[in-house]
């Protein structure tokens, strides 16, 4: 079984996943990040690829991205590093890249590299659905890959019914028109438009993202929807502090109000 679905199937509410960048702040933290947040009680860990043009990040997610190119992380490096993760954590795995640095890859190369280390899903925010479904699935699904597709609040119903079925794993409900960052809490346009998803009576999995940065919008998305996801408020915390775990424990205490260990 996937560990995606694993992991719903043992905790289908209150799931929080944490995006990060690869490579940010320095190009050897990656490792030690994943293992900051599995340890730490992550539900969920997103590896964003640092990409020149991040169109759907805000400031917050493009300056990681610009400072982990900077460093010298790129897709084949990334795989480096991942070799024998899976030794040091059983929590699903997700990319975050843009179309363009996967297909320089190759789309086949990458499925299977990437599965072989452990990764469970894919976010490609720009890979068009029927595109995926023509082309690629097939692939993904050989390999054991979710393709995580994004619902807006401007999808359609028509539109997010047939997401629905074709997706696997769990569909990415974008808070907002919006880019990535922080917000303090939703408003009420926002947290209608939670609510008529959760009544859609969907097949897959709900989660949140852009604009998850604290307990209140943790709590505000998981009254609605399964969980949530949250990038730029653990990157910006990232960047201040040297020890990765350090920080790491006292984000996700803070986000799911839980005793901090260790």
């Amino acid at each position: 079984m996937n560990r995606i679905d694993y992991l719903f199937k043992n905790k289908p509410h209150s799931v929080l996943s944490v995006y990060f960048t690869a490579g940010y702040p320095r190009l050897a933290d990656t490792v030690p990040v994943i293992k900051a947040l599995s340890e730490q009680g992550a539900d969920m860990i997103e590896i964003g690829v640092p990409f020149s043009d991040p169109v759907a990040d805000g400031p917050v997610i493009q300056h990681s991205d610009a400072v982990a190119l900077k460093n010298g992380m790129t897709l084949k490096k990334l795989m480096e590093q991942l070799k024998g993760i899976r030794q040091n954590t059983g929590t699903p795995l997700l990319l975050m890249s843009y179309l363009n640095p996967v297909l320089r890859y190759g789309m086949e190369a990458f499925c299977r590299d990437f599965a072989t280390q452990g990764i469970d899903g894919v976010i490609i925010p720009d890979l068009p659905p029927e595109e995926y479904i023509k082309e690629y699935k097939t692939l993904f699904t050989a390999h054991n890959l979710k393709n995580i597709f994004l619902i807006t609040p401007q999808t359609t119903e028509e539109r997010i019914r047939f997401l629905d079925r074709e997706g696997e794993g769990f569909l990415y409900v974008v808070s907002s028109r919006s880019t990535t960052g922080m917000k303090n809490s939703f408003s009420e346009k926002q947290t209608g438009y939670f609510m008529r998803l959760r009544e859609m009576n969907l097949s897959n999995k709900l989660l949140a993202g852009f604009g998850i940065s604290n307990r209140k919008t943790f709590d505000q998305a998981c009254r609605y929807l399964n969980g949530a996801i949250t990038g730029s408020a653990y990157i910006k915390a990232l960047e201040k502090e040297d020890d990765p775990a350090r920080v790491t424990r006292e984000f996700i205490h803070n986000m799911k109000g839980e005793n901090i260990t260790g």
